[in-house]
């Protein structure tokens, strides 16, 4: 197994931050997103890293973005390091896993469709019958499929969680207009995808994007495009509501990381082998199915 790239070093290039996963750096008029193979759980950034990680996100986002252009422009400007400006283009370690992108005015609420029941919306569900406001039908049980995909905000949190709210609270925030717009987007996006993957034997049981305005401000897709970091992918051939599924996403580190006993707080538990070779196969396999290609690690 290839070492995993914690982090990345540009001496001549403008680091703008480094995230959980990301090292964003400055270019002209563009920024240069970088996606390490930091792996993050329970707001904590894990150790080891996952090797390649950061090239399944990158790589698959590229393909959602192309394949679903259509629908809305995306931020992607270059691909290809050779495409990228100095200084950039002369570190090879950033190929496969980095992306030359507009800069935008980020809209500073997460869009989220899902399209089955479980995670945040599930243990609001218990609770009270509604997810983001939506009075869902009774009965339901974890993980079920619902009848028509619903869209539940949620607002983008610095440190820690997001937290979900209500489509009136999002109208707050961004406005009607753009409320609307960015409803109709997100479920747009997330029923062609869903369709897409299901043939392919992937269930998206839901997932987030992010928009900002260009300079013109129209709305363009930003970060990054239905990966495993930014939704749940089940397998279709083993699926079965009433519990919990197992995932092609990093839910597999978060199970690990329970079943430790761990309490949330520093320090943070070293990740064994199996679990860093078991999330990276998952992965794979995610990339393997949707894009009918193989990333060569």
């Amino acid at each position: 197994m290839n070492e995993a790239l914690l982090t990345t070093t540009i001496p001549d290039g403008e680091l703008l931050s480094r995230g959980k996963v990301r090292d964003i750096y400055a270019a002209t008029n563009a920024l240069v997103l970088v996606a390490t193979d930091r792996i993050s759980a329970f707001d904590h950034v894990l150790d080891p890293g996952i090797p390649g990680r950061g090239k399944v996100l990158t790589q698959l986002s590229n393909f959602w973005f192309e394949k679903l252009s259509d629908i809305i422009p995306n931020h992607v400007l270059a691909t290809e390091l050779s495409e990228f400006p100095e200084p950039f283009r002369s570190h090879p370690e950033l190929s496969g896993r980095s992306l030359l992108a507009q800069r935008l005015e980020p809209i500073p609420v997460e869009c989220v469709a899902r399209g089955f029941i479980t995670g945040s919306g599930w243990k609001e569900y218990l609770t009270d019958s509604t997810v983001c406001g939506l009075r869902l039908p009774p009965g339901l049980v974890e993980c079920e499929q619902l009848g028509e995909p619903i869209f539940t905000p949620a607002t983008k949190a610095v440190e820690g969680h997001d937290e979900n709210i209500s489509f009136d609270r999002m109208v707050d925030i961004v406005g009607g207009e753009t409320a609307e717009r960015l409803r109709e987007v997100t479920m747009t996006l997330y029923a062609e995808a869903a369709s897409f993957a299901a043939e392919r034997g992937i269930l998206i049981a839901d997932t987030k994007f992010e928009f900002g305005f260009d300079q013109n401000g129209v709305i363009v897709w930003m970060d990054e495009a239905l990966t495993p970091d930014s939704s749940r992918f089940w397998p279709a051939e083993t699926y079965s509501p009433g519990s919990q599924q197992p995932s092609f996403d990093k839910q597999f580190v978060r199970d690990w990381l329970l079943e430790s006993g761990w309490n949330r707080e520093p320090p943070v538990p070293t990740l064994p082998p199996h679990v860093v070779e078991g999330t990276l196969e998952r992965y794979r396999r995610a990339f393997s199915l949707l894009t009918g290609q193989d990333l060569g690690f």
